[in-house]
Order: structure tokens, then C-alpha cells, then sequence
């Protein structure tokens, strides 16, 4: 079925021009005089994109643009204009344009413009389609994401689940080490048991002791009634030592007498008691460092570490973070009781570009941010918090920046390279996930100056 688009323009000859430029490429198209006539039924319409002129009249292609997104945040909207400047170009971002296209319009350009908008229609389809299948809480114990870092780490869950085995999980801060060892522990012979966590940061050194292996009623100051502490609390199940690099010192003996002896003795106690518990760390320390400054004992780290798993950071996992972005969305508007939100084309190209130092927490609290600051059903680039949408937009804003193609070049070299990269510059799963076939990833990665053959 050939894909449909609405042209919107106010000049009769240019509208026709257009369509058969159009028509030769392949697309149904309907063609509107006016705002108003454009923009009626497209709810309901079967379009799947729509093209409107930047001077329509006595309305605003802009407006027009604010308001098919709303209708439609699913189809693309593609903004064209006989005058390029740069605060036109902004405007448009900022209303949810897909694209921004200077007069006159080529076959070529406007063949490279709609296979990139029916592109983006396909994914915002697929993403539809993902949520509601697997719902927000897919993947392995609420883990998300398929991109292929994020494959080895679900191969590794599924073959390290259901051994006793010690795992060390690495990862940045926010990466989602807590999930992961959520997810070794719904695999394991002890799902049945409990999990207990505790952030080994968190706690104060001379407390520790006590949250871990208990103590007997009277042991120390303010101690005015005995406690079982966590390892008895995790007793048949799995125990979490989330930031196992902060143990000090003197704990860290006991800790291992304690991996070492399958038993415990509580703070003030003068007996032993036995203890069937799965230990699970994780740090996001230089482990190796810190051993060899004497700061971590040896024997500790590899009675831990018999098994190394580390969770990728989310700027190496390029193809999750709009999936992810739009499952947090999904649940912060369920839990919220409102009408789903989708990501614009605009805010979705922040969340590609940004870096993402706060890994998957600083994501999930981006869609607060958004949410919150979102008036209708569309995601725009400044709904999103500054720090993240700021980068896209003072490229757009630089004087240094020409208007409509060449930023969205950028843009899309980027995106290619960080895919690149994140599949460990593997060029088939790279053209898979971006949709191109090989000829064209080898043609982009030479302009880049990344192809090694």
C-alpha cells in the first residue's frame, strides 16, 4: 500500500508541483488550500505524513504545525519555506516539525525527507506496538532495552541465575546494578527466598556491622533490643551488597569469615550462628585500584568476584534510550491517570545526542521532568530538562549552524556512530538496527572516516 501524505499550501501551483513530484515517488497525496481544510479529520485520517508551508496565508505554518502534532503525534510533519533563517528553523524544531525544508524543492530532497519521515513513522509504530505487547515492566526483572549490550547482559543472567556462584556486578552510577541483581536472584533455585539490599555507602561504618550480621540486646549504646541484621533477613535467598568498595577496612575480615564459614556472629554475641545466603556486590569503583592501594583485600575481592558481570552505561546502548524513554513515559502517565504522552521528533533527537552521565536514573527522572512539563500529548525538545535538551538546541541556534539539512547530518552522523560503536562496530547489526542496508552504511562510515574496510 502506497504511504499517504497531506500537502497543505496556499499556493495552488506550487501545491500541484508537489503532489506529482510526490506521486512519482510513490505517495498518495491529498492536497489542502487552507489551515482549516488540512487540518480537519486528521485524527482519524490514514496519513502518515503531513507537508505545509511555512507562509500559509494568514495562518502560521508554525501553528499549524504546533497543532497537527497534537492531533497526529504519530505522523511526522515536515515544515518547508521559501525563506531559510535560522529562527525559523528553531521555531519549527520547537513545534514538533520532523523536518524543515528550504524552497525549491528537489525529487531528491524531498526523497531523502519522506524516507526519513515514514521511517520515523515506522519506529514510532514499533515503539507502539513493543509497549503494548510487553508492557513498561519487560525484559528481565523490569531491566529494558534489546540493544545488543544489553543482550549479554540478559545471556549472562540467564547462565549465572541458577548457580550459587558470587557475582560481581560493575557498572557507572544509575546503570541499574540493583535490577540486574534482581534479575540473578528471579533466575536463581532462591527466588523463592528473600531479597535484601543495602547501599554499603549509606550506611555509617560503625553501623554497618550491626545491619549486616545483627546484634545482641546491650552490645553498644542505644542496642535496647536484639537484632537479626540482614544476613539472617536474606536467609534461604540472596543478599545485596550494592557499593561494596566503601566496606572499611575493618569490616571487610569479617565479611569474608563470614562468605568463607557459611556463619555469623552478632555485634556483642559469643556464639556463632549459621547462615544459607547467596551474595551478590556491586561497585562502580576501579576495584583494582583500590586493591592495589591495600584499600580492599584481596582474598575479599576474589571470594566476590568469582563471576564479573558489567552493565553497560546507557550512552553505549544508543537503540534503548528512546524505547526507554517512552516505557517510563508510559508508566508515569498509567500511575498518573492521564492520556499517554509521546516523544516529539525534536525531543527525541535531544535524547539520542545527550551523553547521559546519570545513566538510566537520570532518564527515568528526565520523564518526570517532561511529563510534568508537558502540556498535550506531545513531548517537546523544551519540556525536557535544559541540561539535556540544551545541546540540541544551541547547535540549532549557532550562527555556525546552517538551517534544515545539515544540522539534521549531524544529527544523524551521531546517531549512526554511537549505534556503531554500541554493537562493538559490528557493520551488519549496524545497518540492521538503522534500517539501511550495508552499501549505504559503508558510503556514510567513509564520509566519516570510520571505514576500515
Amino acid at each position: 500500500m502506497k504511504p499517504r501524505v497531506r500537502i497543505i499550501e496556499g499556493d495552488a501551483e506550487s501545491a500541484v508541483l508537489l503532489a506529482d513530484q510526490l506521486g512519482v515517488l510513490g505517495w498518495q497525496v491529498e492536497t489542502f488550500a487552507s489551515a482549516e481544510a488540512g487540518l480537519a479529520g486528521l485524527e482519524t485520517a490514514e496519513v502518515d505524513a503531513v507537508l505545509t508551508v511555512l507562509e500559509l496565508g494568514t495562518a502560521s505554518g508554525v501553528d499549524v504545525c504546533r497543532a497537527a502534532t497534537a492531533a497526529r503525534p504519530d505522523v511526522p510533519v515536515l515544515l518547508m519555506t521559501s525563506y531559510g533563517t535560522l529562527t525559523a528553523a528553531v521555531g519549527a524544531m520547537r513545534a514538533g516539525a520532523h523536518d524543515f525544508l528550504i524552497k525549491p524543492l528537489t525529487r531528491d530532497v524531498l526523497d531523502v525527507a519522506f524516507t526519513r519521515a515514514l521511517e520515523y513513522r515506522r519506529l514510532r509504530q514499533e515503539l507502539t506496538r513493543l509497549r503494548r505487547e510487553v508492557g513498561p515492566s519487560s525484559g528481565h526483572a523490569g531491566l529494558l532495552g534489546q540493544s545488543p549490550p544489553m543482550q549479554r547482559v540478559y545471556t549472562l543472567i540467564d547462565r549465572l541465575g541458577p548457580s550459587s556462584a558470587s557475582v560481581l556486578i560493575r557498572g557507572d552510577s544509575g546503570v541499574g546494578k540493583e535490577l540486574v541483581a534482581r534479575a540473578l536472584h528471579a533466575r536463581s533455585r532462591r527466588a523463592d527466598g528473600p531479597f535484601v539490599a543495602i547501599n554499603c555507602a549509606a550506611v555509617p561504618e560503625k553501623l554497618l556491622e550491626s545491619e549486616l550480621f545483627g546484634h545482641e540486646k546491650g552490645a553498644f549504646t542505644g542496642a535496647d533490643r536484639p537484632r537479626a541484621g540482614l544476613f539472617r533477613e536474606a536467609q534461604g535467598g540472596t543478599l545485596f551488597l550494592d557499593e561494596i568498595g566503601e566496606m572499611s577496612a575493618a569490616l571487610q575480615p569479617k565479611l569474608l569469615r563470614a562468605l568463607q564459614e557459611r556463619r555469623i556472629r552478632p555485634v556483642g554475641a559469643d556464639h556463632e550462628v549459621p547462615v544459607d545466603v547467596r551474595v551478590i556486590a556491586a561497585t562502580h569503583q576501579d576495584l583494582g585500584q583500590a586493591l592495589r592501594a591495600g584499600r580492599f583485600r584481596t582474598d575479599l575481592y576474589y571470594r566476590l568476584a568469582v563471576v564479573l558481570l558489567d552493565v553497560p552505561p546507557l550512552r553505549a546502548r544508543g537503540e534503548d534510550i528512546v524505547a526507554m524513554a517512552e516505557a517510563f513515559l508510559g508508566e508515569i502517565c498509567a500511575r498518573d491517570d492521564r492520556p499517554l504522552l509521546t516523544l516529539s521528533h525534536a525531543a527525541t533527537t535531544s535524547l539520542v545526542l545527550y551523553d547521559w552521565p546519570g545513566n538510566v536514573r537520570e532518564l527515568k527522572n528526565a520523564m518526570e521532568h517532561a511529563a510534568a512539563f508537558a502540556a498535550g500529548p506531545l513531548v517537546h525538545n523544551t519540556d525536557l530538562p535544559p541540561a539535556i535538551a540544551g545541546d540540541a538546541l544551541a547547535e540549532a541556534e549557532s550562527p555556525a549552524a546552517a538551517p534544515g539539512f545539515l544540522s539534521l547530518d549531524e544529527m544523524e552522523r551521531r546517531h549512526i556512530l554511537r549505534v556503531f560503536d554500541a554493537v562493538g562496530q559490528n557493520k551488519s547489526e549496524t545497518a540492521r538496527i538503522l534500517g539501511i542496508d550495508r552499501k549505504t552504511l559503508h558510503a556514510k562510515l567513509a564520509r566519516y572516516g570510520r571505514d576500515q574496510g
